[in-house]
């Protein structure tokens, strides 16, 4: 945006928020700049002013990473309400409002697909869909994935988004953690190849287990990953945080993931991770 268009168009606040406000239009949350949506999606929401990447829909990491899908892993899995669990909003409800939003049955998809010519299973996480939250389906689709990839020997991809474990599911939720974990330690002595690649948000369970479980751990610029809120932690521990705590810049400096890469060279990296660990089975 040229700087003769930002003067133009500097007092014209309710055309530009009626368009941000239905979606023709977003503000990029590091430099300001006004993006065309469609602009964004053709760039999968990396600013073309200062190549700030943006909170991306889930849907677009189909169309980012793979070139063809095999099949769908657990499509017919939906949540149900095991608890009856109500507090301002029932869970049930919560759970139809979801998948009318998203289009999705849960929080993850699951798909036998391919990288170029590299046959592989992919796992895509909605944060649109309560938060991305870890639930009983989530963890029975990540569950068949992994024997999937085991059966067929493939390696395993997880695109991480999420706000961590399903507290309306309450304990059922937190199972979801050892179930995964477990095959993914069988997944590992079968020699499995598991790549994570955490998006912003990873937090809670979900960092607190497979996202940072897997062989090569790969994040996008600047992404929020961790436990617990950073207030949490300021007042448990009674310290100030150091900057950039919690962002994935700060994790790479202290060995808790791998690489830092673009979303416009993740599906070239994430193919040559795989193709070297195919040519040292």
């Amino acid at each position: 945006m040229t700087e003769w268009f930002r003067r133009k168009t500097a007092n014209i606040t309710t055309f530009n928020k009626k368009d941000i406000e239905e979606g023709k239009w977003q503000k990029c949350s590091n430099c300001g700049e006004v993006l065309f949506t469609g602009t964004l999606i053709k760039k999968y929401y990396i600013c073309s002013n200062c190549n700030y990447h943006l909170r991306m829909p889930s849907y677009l990491y189909k169309s980012l990473l793979l070139d063809n899908i095999d099949e769908e892993i657990g499509s017919e899995l939906v949540s149900k309400d095991i608890l009856n669990f109500s507090g301002k909003k029932k869970y049930s409800d919560q759970i139809l409002k979801a998948r009318e939003l998203t289009s999705n049955n849960d929080a993850i998809r699951v798909y036998a697909a391919t990288v170029y010519d590299q046959k592989c299973v992919v796992g895509i996480m909605n944060f649109a869909f309560i938060g991305g939250s870890l639930g009983s389906v989530v963890g029975q689709k990540i569950s068949l994935g992994i024997d999937y990839a085991s059966q067929n020997n493939l390696p395993l991809i997880i695109v991480c988004s999420s706000g961590g474990a399903r507290m309306q599911e309450g304990v059922i939720s937190l199972m979801q953690l050892a179930k995964i974990s477990t095959r993914l330690a069988q997944f590992s002595k079968k020699k499995g190849l598991f790549i994570s690649i955490l998006t912003d948000p990873t937090t809670g369970g979900v960092t607190a287990s497979y996202a940072m479980q897997a062989d090569i751990i790969i994040s996008e610029p600047n992404a929020l990953i961790g436990f617990a809120g950073a207030r949490v932690i300021k007042q448990t521990i009674g310290q100030d945080l150091p900057e950039g705590f919690q962002r994935s810049e700060f994790l790479l400096k202290k060995g808790f993931i791998d690489s830092i890469i673009s979303r416009s060279d993740m599906k070239k990296s994430v193919y040559d991770i795989m193709k070297f660990f195919k040519g040292n089975d």
